[in-house]
């Protein structure tokens, strides 16, 4: 059996590709196609263990390493454009425009879904409402563009894939089409228990507007007597870091054995972000770390209120201290924590993705 595995674009090594390397060690003799590659060295040995990966013309384009984005409207053009007709199996690992790869009726088309294209669909007015003229009229028309392609192409899925019933909900209201839910998976061993917490909270992700970072800094702001370490990059970076008073400090990308010591020896995850799953919520509860998080999307699935954390109900600067404060009158076991997260290991989610594709193909 020949198969594909078709990734958007590769240039990090973030929750979604962490899930592309367990596809791959599952379909080790697989084929990857992405829109992009532009891993380094270190991340590409990670992410698709050193495989050569098939890129599409947006490669090649100028000025694409960093601003490959820009080439939106091109996006569908250029997943068209990759032939995969001698395949017999087709996955997907898809929040943009994976899903939308050609294939032909004899083939069998599984797309992973991490979401609908969030900034097509759900937060369309987040990325658009502060654009000005011009760029917001091109900007509305290549989304708009890119949601028609996206329910033009829901025919060349034949399953769908959601990584959280979250997304799955969002699934059904935006294409109408029917999912299974499989958790992405942890690396345990690595993030493993550590029981001597100390003084300080920590949030990691990408410092861009969605992931409410900012609003963690300025909530800790008016609690100047608690540390937050803050870890990870992106264009919000140095907004943050004029705001942040003398208890938080910004400490950038940082690898992730540095990462795994912070997560370990952190008092408590804080997180304000919407997220589809969040591998990085698991990631921190795996080494024992209670989180404060929104109720609400992937962490309204993973974190038990009062067991393994504290759930704040709104994204507001006074929402997450009385959650930080609420914390600190409570008693965690993080053996108990750690222990519950055993659950979403790569073992599992290899066994239920092989089963499902399995299941699928002799149908």
């Amino acid at each position: 059996m020949k198969v594909a595995i078709v990734h958007d674009w590769l240039v990090t090594n973030a929750g979604a590709e962490k899930v592309l390397r367990a596809l791959i060690d599952l379909y080790p003799e697989a084929d990857i196609f992405s829109l992009v590659d532009f891993l380094t060295p270190k991340d590409r040995q990670v992410v698709v263990a050193n495989k050569s990966v098939k890129t599409s013309f947006i490669q090649k384009l100028p000025f694409a390493k960093h601003h490959f984005r820009n080439y939106l409207p091109l996006f569908p053009l250029a997943i068209e454009s990759f032939d995969l007709s001698k395949y017999d199996l087709i996955i997907s690992s898809s929040w943009a425009v994976a899903k939308g790869i050609k294939k032909e009726s004899h083939q069998l088309h599984i797309s992973y879904c991490y979401t609908p294209i969030r900034y097509a669909w759900d937060l369309y007015d987040e990325y658009t409402y502060n654009l000005k003229q011009p760029k917001k009229f091109f900007v509305q028309s290549s989304l708009a563009y890119i949601r028609k392609f996206d329910i033009k192409t829901l025919t060349r899925v034949d399953y769908f894939i959601a990584d959280s019933k979250f997304v799955a909900e969002r699934i059904q209201r935006i294409y109408n089409r029917q999912s299974t839910v499989i958790y992405p998976p942890v690396a345990i061993e690595r993030f493993s228990l550590y029981e001597q917490k100390e003084e300080f909270y920590l949030t990691v992700s990408r410092l861009v507007p969605y992931k409410k970072t900012r609003l963690i800094v300025e909530a800790f702001n008016k609690m100047p007597e608690k540390k937050l370490i803050v870890i990870g990059d992106g264009e919000e970076y140095q907004s943050i870091m004029k705001i942040a008073g003398d208890n938080i400090l910004l400490l950038g990308y940082q690898k992730e054995d540095v990462l795994i010591k912070y997560m370990q020896k952190a008092k408590a995850f804080v997180y304000a972000a919407i997220e589809d799953f969040g591998i990085v919520i698991l990631e921190a509860m795996s080494c024992g770390t209670p989180v404060i998080a929104l109720d609400y999307g992937g962490t309204g699935e993973t974190v038990e209120n009062g067991v393994s954390g504290i759930y704040f109900k709104k994204q507001e600067v006074d929402a997450i201290i009385n959650a930080v404060m609420l914390f600190e009158t409570k008693k965690f076991d993080y053996k108990a924590i750690s222990k519950n997260i055993k659950s979403y290991s790569y073992s599992r989610f290899r066994k239920e993705v092989s089963i499902f594709i399995d299941e699928k193909l002799h149908k």
